[in-house]
């Protein structure tokens, strides 16, 4: 049984997360654990900022809690979880900063849920991709950032360049999901160089057919975004499983709209993890 968290922030509660934990459960029987905490305070961003604080994240959980939104938003979760038959628990945490929390939270968790289009979206919708990266940045174990309306996947996409992260993903992904091992499967070598050449080829074959049995591996160079802009009909019904690259990669990652533009141009669920 997997312990997954999914994080709620005052109303923002994320119905494509909890179907996606739904899915789960029916496959494989889950601890859904729903992550309760108040909005950011931006009152304090230009203190903070003076201070050398440069993302909203850091900011402390508002003190004017409004309860009784916070409860009503339990109560539906609650409800949900019990007319779908998962087993749940309910955190709520109202001191310290949200990436704290959530930091802490997910330690003691095998997956946690995001859904890219709820996830602290009251501030400015531009701020939402910085809030996802620096969430993923520091959290503790994997990830997937769900958009509200997706396919469950059936076919999984490997963006894969050889390095120590992406491997890492993909053997999370083996062992977390071993739902989507019947999916079929398409790695992309995602390493810019001229050669065309996949990086390790025979040593990530004999990990990737062990665990998939309907697998393609492409060797040219992809970037994963155009790819899914090659295959559109396969791509919104896929999951993309991805590494992240340290502080820096993430933030490129995002500054350039990578993960950003394959959830709002193609709706599809996204995988990321990091050691």
């Amino acid at each position: 049984m997997k312990k997954i968290l999914l994080v709620v922030d005052g109303s923002n509660y994320s119905k494509g997360a909890l179907e996606f934990a739904k899915w789960l459960n029916e496959k494989n029987k889950i601890l859904l654990v729903g992550l309760f905490i108040p909005k950011i305070d931006y009152g304090y961003l230009w203190t903070y900022a003076e201070e050398g604080v440069n993302s909203t994240m850091f900011l402390p959980i508002t003190h004017d809690i409004n309860n009784s939104e916070i409860n009503k938003t339990i109560e539906t979760f609650v409800d949900d979880c019990k007319r779908n038959d998962i087993q749940y628990r309910v955190h709520k945490e109202y001191e310290g900063s949200a990436l704290s929390v959530i930091m802490n939270e997910s330690r003691f968790a095998d997956l946690l849920l995001l859904g890219s289009e709820t996830f602290y979206n009251d501030y400015y919708s531009t701020e939402l991709s910085e809030h996802i990266k620096d969430t993923l940045h520091e959290i503790e174990c994997p990830a997937i950032v769900l958009p509200e309306k997706y396919r469950i996947p059936i076919t999984n996409v490997v963006a894969y360049d050889g390095s120590k992260s992406s491997v890492f993903a993909l053997k999370q992904f083996i062992y977390l999901f071993p739902e989507f091992a019947n999916n079929e499967t398409i790695l992309v070598n995602s390493k810019s160089d001229s050669k065309n050449t996949i990086p390790n080829q025979i040593l990530i074959e004999e990990l990737a057919t062990k665990h998939f049995d309907n697998l393609t591996i492409f060797k040219n160079n992809f970037e994963p975004e155009n790819y899914f802009d090659t295959i559109k009909l396969k791509a919104e019904s896929a999951i993309l499983i991805s590494g992240a690259y340290g502080r820096g990669g993430i933030g490129g990652l995002f500054h350039t709209s990578f993960l950003s533009n394959i959830i709002k141009k193609h709706g599809v669920p996204v995988f990321i993890t990091h050691k």
